[in-house]
């Protein structure tokens, strides 16, 4: 399947496979328009709380405020520790309190008559975020991220990372399609006519501002709504609103996003939009993020067959205009371990990194494809050996409401996208979002060149496996606090 990650509702990713084929042609486009905006505004997003088919928390809300956290000193202003090499102890000097303790103490340090000179740093707890689920993501567990938040706290809206998906679910607002009769597979489909569809912005993922210059090269406009939930839990890792005593936590929980739809879902085919998506479309979407500002790019996507040379000179694009990119390495290990033709450059691009997953047991997950353009493992659960709380719990769609495609001709109905729940998805679209969710912590920590990041992420990785690289497991598993502490190394 193209789209690289996987719900508990494997019938319904049967059904609703990524189409990877070609754009329709002009006379089979519909009349009237396919889509409309009919609404700015809509009734709130209902967000039911952890899914029914784990423990049940329910709750109604919406937006969350994003949580901005300007940067703490580390250090007390105005003073130094200082041990003179004629006395027991550390002594207090106090230094002129514009100054820098960290400089200062550098020439203190020099000095003949000093053993050691430090600046009084602070301390302080790890920070634990309130989110009442945040117990439940055992992969920020797995990846220190308390500890890693200590050394940069979320990044900052001066950050933005890209998403290129089926959409995201960042607008609210009601859409009116049209509905044709179609078949999908061996099943058809009968036509529902003209719809109005209600959205809503995921209350967990949306803030003021939170998102920045969406696109849309399904339907070739700027409104890259999800219509299958796949996007909306990617991005949710990747910036899950964290610590606002709701829901879930997400790795960079104060960087902007930019939604940018390059894929499309058994809906977009259903209402017939007019592109597929294609090399083209993921190409373009590339260079998009790329020229609008996007300094990190997931995707959560990929295709097999021959390779994408077309794919492989956007990613060539975006490293050059300063973007480092993380692309999901596959779910396709037990059906024949194809080449994932979208991560395959990773290893001839410095900036460009190729992910496969690992379950809660830090092995392998049963399903990551490998090879030796594999460069690093990430979380992406495995439910085959970890069961399902063992997958990647984030926000996206309560699928009930959604996939009514699974009901039968006779249930068959409308969909709607403004009913959320906190749903497990397991995939290396999962574990992808975490690599370009820590990418964001170590560019806000300074380190902003591409294939700097991309060898801070290496060299700071977890063997797994093998000593040193290898096809399993590429260079291990990232972990985020020896990266952002390693700053001034890979600049």
């Amino acid at each position: 399947m193209s789209g690289l990650g996987s719900s508990i509702r494997a019938g319904a990713l049967a059904v609703a496979a990524l189409v990877l084929a070609g754009p329709r042609l002009a006379s089979q486009v519909p009349d009237p328009p396919r889509r409309l905006k009919t609404a700015a505004t809509a009734l709130p997003a209902i967000d039911l709380g952890l899914s029914p088919r784990g423990a049940r928390l329910t709750a109604i809300g919406g937006h969350q405020a994003a949580v901005e956290r300007a940067p703490e000193r580390p250090w007390v202003a105005g003073r130094l520790l200082v041990k003179f090499r004629d006395q027991a102890h550390a002594e207090t000097v106090a230094i002129d309190a514009g100054a820098d303790p960290e400089a200062t103490a550098r020439l203190y340090a020099a000095r003949a008559d000093v053993e050691f000179a430090q600046p009084d740093y602070r301390a302080h707890y790890a920070f634990h975020p309130n989110d009442p689920l945040f117990a439940q993501q055992w992969n920020l567990s797995t990846l220190q991220m308390e500890r890693a938040w200590d050394v940069q706290p979320g990044a900052t809206s001066a950050i933005v990372v890209a998403v290129l998906d089926g959409g995201v679910a960042y607008d609210t607002a009601t859409y009116t399609y049209n509905g044709f009769a179609v078949a999908v597979g061996s099943r058809r489909y009968p036509a529902l006519g003209r719809v109005t569809i209600p959205f809503a912005a995921a209350p967990e993922l949306a803030g003021p501002g939170r998102f920045v210059a969406p696109h849309d090269f399904i339907w070739g406009d700027d409104a890259p709504v999800d219509l299958d939930g796949h996007g909306t839990h990617v991005a949710g890792t990747i910036g899950q609103l964290t610590n606002n005593s709701t829901g879930v936590a997400g790795m960079a929980f104060n960087v902007k996003l930019m939604p940018v739809k390059v894929i499309d879902s058994f809906w977009d085919e259903y209402f017939e939009s007019p592109y597929f998506g294609t090399d083209d479309t993921v190409a373009l979407g590339i260079r998009y993020a790329a020229d609008n500002g996007a300094k990190v790019l997931n995707m959560s996507i990929g295709r097999e067959g021959p390779s994408a040379p077309v794919v492989r000179d956007a990613l060539t694009y975006a490293v050059s205009k300063g973007a480092f990119v993380a692309v999901a390495g596959g779910n396709e290990f037990s059906e024949g371990n194809p080449i994932p033709r979208y991560a395959e450059p990773a290893t001839q691009i410095d900036g460009v990194v190729s992910v496969g997953a690992v379950g809660r047991d830090r092995q392998r997950a049963s399903y990551s494809s490998t090879g030796s353009w594999l460069e690093l493992m990430a979380p992406g659960g495995d439910s085959l050996r970890n069961g399902t709380t063992g997958m990647i719990l984030q926000q996206t769609y309560d699928f009930d409401f959604t996939d009514t495609f699974l009901n039968g001709a006779a249930g068959f109905h409308a969909p709607r996208f403004n009913v959320f729940e906190y749903i497990y998805y397991e995939g290396t679209s999962m574990a992808t979002a975490h690599v370009a969710g820590l990418a964001a912590l170590l560019y806000q920590q300074g380190i902003t060149k591409p294939a700097a990041i991309e060898a801070a992420l290496k060299r700071s990785a977890s063997d797994l496996g093998t000593s040193g690289r290898d096809d399993q497991h590429g260079y291990g598993l990232i972990n985020a606090r020896a990266a952002l502490r390693g700053l001034g190394i890979f600049r």
